[in-house]
């Protein structure tokens, strides 16, 4: 590792060209489709990467100004980037709209979503704490009693100045800070997960997104009898192939009063609610390291016949395969057995 420019920073891969740049990033992360807008000569960079199980973090100087454009390609990871400025900026554009990290000022986005990224002013530092989509997609899961699934429009700018955003800021710098040069968190991976999932969990309960109306009802709006007499059928035969007018009729209503009261208090249909309840109760089997059932009984237990759409679904859900979520606990298990 050899220091540059850029301060005390210590970056490991570093050039003097735009493409050599794109060609480290691509050797770290696979494939990785950039253009650089305009010219640049002397284009001196430096990047160094901090790796866990659910957090990358990535540091990197650039002399000059530049602007990409990133296609994404079908093996890519998504994620959840946090950019902490230290010196310059970075900005991203959505069709006509900007967001940006400066002095003061958080960049939250997801990989998948920007049309343009540019980095801003001279010999510009950058933190960027990458989060896995897959922490999010659960924490969204564990947070809300509705499926999701898209974009959550998440609002890409964090004031620093005001308390939520320090308070993002401070367990981003935690991290940062305990994973740089295989700090003591690259040492812990029980304490990464645990403050990884507590960042996780402010960001989407403190940050405005498309979901965050779901966080203020208040909890006087219970919900109607039928809708509850709903749901308790639903739970005594998740297993079974029951239909929407079975569910109606054991509610004691009609299905279209009973596709309203689902709307109304739930903010989804009684279908795609009971497909949550069965996607939950699937995932309680995969996250538990005593059943020995194959994926496809799993799958069938829980009343979806078709593996590849099962498959579909979770990933839409939870942010990864269901063979991931019995890969990760499997092995977890294995290094905590004697």
């Amino acid at each position: 590792m050899m220091k540059n420019s850029a301060g005390d920073a210590v970056l490991r891969y570093r050039g003097s060209t735009f493409d050599s740049m794109i060609e480290s990033l691509g050797g770290v992360f696979g494939t990785f489709d950039a253009e650089l807008v305009g010219r640049a000569q002397d284009f001196h960079w430096g990047i160094d990467l901090s790796a866990s199980e659910n957090a990358v973090l990535i540091t990197g100087y650039h002399q000059t100004g530049f602007q990409f454009r990133a296609q994404g390609c079908s093996d890519a990871t998504e994620h959840l980037s946090i950019v902490v400025p230290r010196r310059g900026g970075m900005g991203v554009t959505y069709g006509s709209r900007m967001a940006g990290a400066e002095p003061g000022k958080l960049l939250l986005y997801r990989n998948f979503e920007p049309d343009g990224v540019s980095m801003q002013g001279q010999s510009s530092l950058i933190d960027e704490l990458v989060l896995n989509w897959s922490l999010i997609q659960r924490t969204i899961g564990e947070t809300f009693d509705v499926p999701f699934n898209g974009s959550l429009d998440l609002l890409p700018e964090v004031d620093l100045s005001m308390p939520v955003g320090r308070t993002i800021g401070n367990v981003t710098e935690a991290i940062i800070e305990g994973l740089r040069d295989n700090g003591p968190l690259s040492q812990s991976p029980v304490a990464m997960a645990h403050i990884t999932q507590a960042l996780a969990d402010l960001v989407i309960r403190m940050v405005p997104h498309r979901l965050s109306h779901l966080l203020n009802k208040k909890p006087c709006m219970i919900a109607p009898g039928h809708v509850r007499r709903a749901i308790e059928f639903m739970l005594a035969n998740i297993n079974k192939p029951i239909t929407m007018p079975m569910v109606a009729d054991a509610a004691g209503v009609s299905t279209r009063a009973l596709e309203a009261g689902f709307r109304a208090f739930k903010d989804t249909t009684p279908a795609a609610y009971l497909q949550m309840l069965r996607l939950r109760a699937a995932r309680e089997d995969l996250l538990d390291p005593e059943n020995h059932m194959l994926l496809k009984q799993i799958c069938l237990k829980w009343g979806f016949f078709q593996f590849g759409r099962f498959s579909a679904v979770y990933r839409a859900h939870y942010g990864e395969n269901p063979s991931a979520t019995r890969r990760r606990v499997c092995g977890s298990y294995s290094r905590r057995s004697p």
